[in-house]
């Protein structure tokens, strides 16, 4: 199959996920769908098709191994490059940002299943998913590697009194999205010579099943921070954390 790019969304059968493969799709880019329910994944290419969007799917646990050579496999028997990888697939297990708002910081108190189940999704199987991936980015004229982060892992904002995520320490969260960041980093100094860029973005406070009811921003807006990140021209930044065109702390 010919095509001028593909993109790969984990968790892209709904929310954020999906409106990103949306306006992906409406900008002429091949939007690959990872989902790890089958069904809902299916469900989400047929609704793209009937916004005229050629799109595909690939059943994709973000934790299971066996699921990163089979994606490995797809992407270079169909396209032989991939050249955008939104890593947009996370979990919460501490509640939504509304409901822990002013609540007392009880991280030593953490339950140890918490913490490693979200560092699990929200992390480790961020950097090994990407890692598996990465050869056929490379094959990319000019490959895009985006982290979904959150405002909840900058640790210059949770030490700031004055800001507006201060009173939100939902502990196992926001260190996980901390610990992305850092891998960013790391990944934009490794790959700071050649054609590929590498950014975490913060979506916003959106209404999703994590971000909760309260929240103000829809997930179609919530995706327009990585939807600019995937499609950044060559003199774009790169190693940054971004809110749509406002850089975060870190």
């Amino acid at each position: 199959m010919s095509v001028q790019k593909v993109a790969f969304i984990t968790g892209a059968n709904r929310g954020i996920g999906f409106e990103t493969a949306k306006k992906l799709g409406k900008l002429g880019i091949f939007p690959v769908i990872g989902s790890r329910n089958e069904e809902q994944g299916k469900l989400a290419v047929e609704k793209l098709k009937e916004e005229g969007i050629e799109a595909d799917f690939i059943k994709f646990e973000v934790t299971n191994k066996d699921d990163y050579s089979l994606a490995y496999d797809y992407f270079d028997q169909k396209f032989g490059k991939l050249d955008i990888l939104i890593n947009n697939a996370g979990i919460s297990l501490e509640g939504d940002p509304a409901s822990s708002f002013g609540k007392p910081n009880s991280v030593s108190e953490l339950p140890e299943d918490v913490l490693r189940d979200t560092l699990e999704s929200n992390f480790f199987a961020q950097v090994l998913s990407t890692q598996a991936l990465l050869p056929l980015i490379k094959k990319s004229e000019a490959g895009r590697i985006v982290n979904l982060s959150s405002s909840l892992g900058s640790l210059s904002m949770h030490s700031d009194k004055t800001s507006y995520i201060y009173g939100v320490k939902m502990a196992a969260y926001g260190i996980s999205k901390t610990a992305l960041n850092a891998f960013t980093v790391h990944l934009a100094d490794e790959l700071k010579d050649t054609a590929i860029k590498v950014n975490s973005v913060h979506p916003g406070w959106v209404s999703t099943p994590l971000g909760g009811s309260a929240a103000p921003v829809s997930p179609e807006d919530g995706a327009d921070s990585s939807v600019r990140m995937a499609t950044l021209d060559t003199d774009g930044p790169t190693g940054g954390f971004f809110f749509l065109e406002e850089t975060l702390p870190w």
